[in-house]
């Protein structure tokens, strides 16, 4: 190789256009070279080490000829991204003698005073364009693949509350975290409503030491709690005023399973059965759901409140409909107890359920099509589920052996986070009303509060979250009933004062 001498460089070379803009009046005898020192190759015996230089040629196999355009366009810049070589000081001045253009077009006229590696201080590109298979541009037959970046989970509680008395029974769900971001939480024969926005704690009920709280349950509105008891009884509480409205019965056992409906709320118990309730209505259940052979300790309706899924300690997952008083669809593929249920916010019919410690498994459904979809072994017993309702992920909360906090991806159910800090089985879970933060309960008496989720690209209520996305169809509320779901005196109140004002529209027709 050797250095290359003035006579090699045509005389009439543009001068390199300075970066800055400042006077700059070179000497017109001086070359300038640019600021980096390229041999010249044109002596060069490329024959004697087998080499052809040839700039047009091509390779014959495409899959090199992709790679070489995509280190090229990575190492000097887009525009090099084509099948051609780097201008070198010769070639480019013997291309800038060429019209600027080859006969097919390829080729693109290129500057004698380009400097190839520019350094720009006012773009700032993003990490994955520094890669060669990760360009802000796209080259011609190469498809565009982004580097996802991984969402960092913390893997600490950002809270944690004490909370004596939290039994330690997996068939149990007492805690729920209500639309006007409150949380209930049952603690031995009490509830406690912890408010999240000023940490305040109440006490809302204390059913005496003869009986015990064994499952809480918010309304949609988020103003009443529904309260199942050991003797089998069901309360409806006011929260705003600490207010017992109704109690309902129709269970002889214990009821560890809560699920609301608009106006209609569901009870599973340990006897076995499952009682539809209206809560506008006098009677104390309106049908009965008979299938299980043994205590039902999960249930949830779906977005759309059109199917309701259930899970019992005989290892069966039933889906009902909303008329319907026996299973329209039986999945029997776990082999422990199903407590975790939980349906898709994001896929219509989307169903996850899992299974307690002999079964240690998340299984996937798709009710509309009655097809078993996926399976994913955790490893551990599987307590709870529940989708985030702003980024396609669900949260498993597990027990035996482990008791660990796992954040999924969905559909390929990869990690994004293991979180432990229980020491006892994490039988309880809730979600916050935005979606962003879950709290777990445990054997070991304390809550502990996660960020887990990030929040919504769009501020979308619950409604149209359901309706737009998923076609729900939303129950229009009966104007003679109040908005206070369950307060039988206020909606006989309300009738009385309607009857009266319909008396006295009468009253003055007739003295006119």
């Amino acid at each position: 190789m050797e250095a290359p001498s003035t006579s090699s460089i045509e005389p009439k070379t543009p001068r390199i256009q300075p970066y800055l803009r400042t006077p700059h009046n070179p000497s017109p005898s001086r070359t300038i070279y640019s600021d980096r020192f390229i041999p010249s190759r044109s002596s060069s015996n490329f024959a004697l080490f087998n080499i052809t230089n040839n700039p047009s040629s091509t390779s014959s196999d495409d899959s090199t000829s992709a790679y070489n355009a995509l280190l090229k366009a990575a190492l000097f810049g887009p525009e090099f991204g084509g099948t051609f070589s780097p201008l070198t000081p010769e070639k480019s001045a013997l291309y800038g003698k060429i019209g600027g253009s080859s006969n097919n077009g390829v080729l693109q006229s290129t500057p004698t005073n380009c400097n190839i590696f520019k350094y720009k201080t006012e773009t700032r590109k993003s990490l994955h364009s520094l890669t060669p298979f990760g360009f802000d541009y796209q080259l011609p037959g190469v498809p565009h693949s982004p580097v996802n970046t991984r969402r960092k989970v913390p893997r600490s509680p950002y809270k944690v509350l004490d909370a004596p008395a939290l039994q330690d029974d997996f068939y149990l769900n007492l805690v729920d975290w209500s639309s006007h971001n409150v949380l209930a939480v049952g603690l031995s024969h009490c509830v406690y409503l912890w408010h999240a926005s000023s940490s305040k704690v109440v006490k809302l009920c204390d059913l005496g030491i003869d009986d015990t709280v064994c499952s809480v349950g918010w309304a949609q509105r988020g103003t009443h709690l529904a309260v199942g008891t050991g003797n089998g009884k069901l309360q409806i509480w006011d929260a705003s005023r600490c207010k017992r409205v109704r109690t309902m019965e129709g269970h002889r056992l214990r009821v560890g399973a809560l699920a609301w409906s608009s106006s209609s709320l569901t009870s599973g118990s340990r006897d076995k059965s499952i009682l539809q309730r209206d809560i506008r209505a006098q009677e104390d259940y309106v049908s009965k759901l008979s299938g299980h052979k043994s205590e039902v300790c999960g249930l949830k309706w779906s977005y759309d409140n059109r199917e309701l899924a259930s899970g019992g300690n005989d290892n069966r997952l039933f889906v009902w409909n909303q008329h319907s008083t026996q299973p329209v669809l039986k999945y029997c593929e776990h082999t422990a107890a199903v407590k975790a249920i939980a349906w898709s916010p994001h896929l219509h019919g989307l169903l996850a359920s899992g299974g307690g410690t002999a079964d240690r498994c998340i299984r996937f459904w798709n009710t509309t099509t009655n097809s078993h979809l996926s399976c994913m072994d955790t490893g551990s017993q599987v307590c709870n589920l529940a989708w985030s309702k702003n980024v396609n992920e669900l949260v498993s909360t597990h027990g035996y052996s482990q008791n660990q906090i796992i954040v999924w991806r969905y559909p390929t159910m990869s990690k994004l986070a293991t979180l432990t800090g229980h020491t006892y089985r994490v039988l309880y879970l809730a979600i916050s009303p935005d979606g962003q933060t879950i709290v777990t309960g445990a054997g070991d008496e304390t809550l502990r509060f996660w960020n887990v989720f990030p929040s919504a690209k769009s501020q979308n209520t619950e409604s149209e979250i359901g309706a737009s996305s998923l076609g729900r169809t939303q129950i229009r509320e009966n104007q003679f009933y109040p908005a206070i779901e369950g307060d039988v005196e206020a909606m006989f109140i309300q009738l009385n004062v309607k009857f009266m004002e319909g008396q006295k529209g009468r009253i003055q027709g007739k003295a006119r």
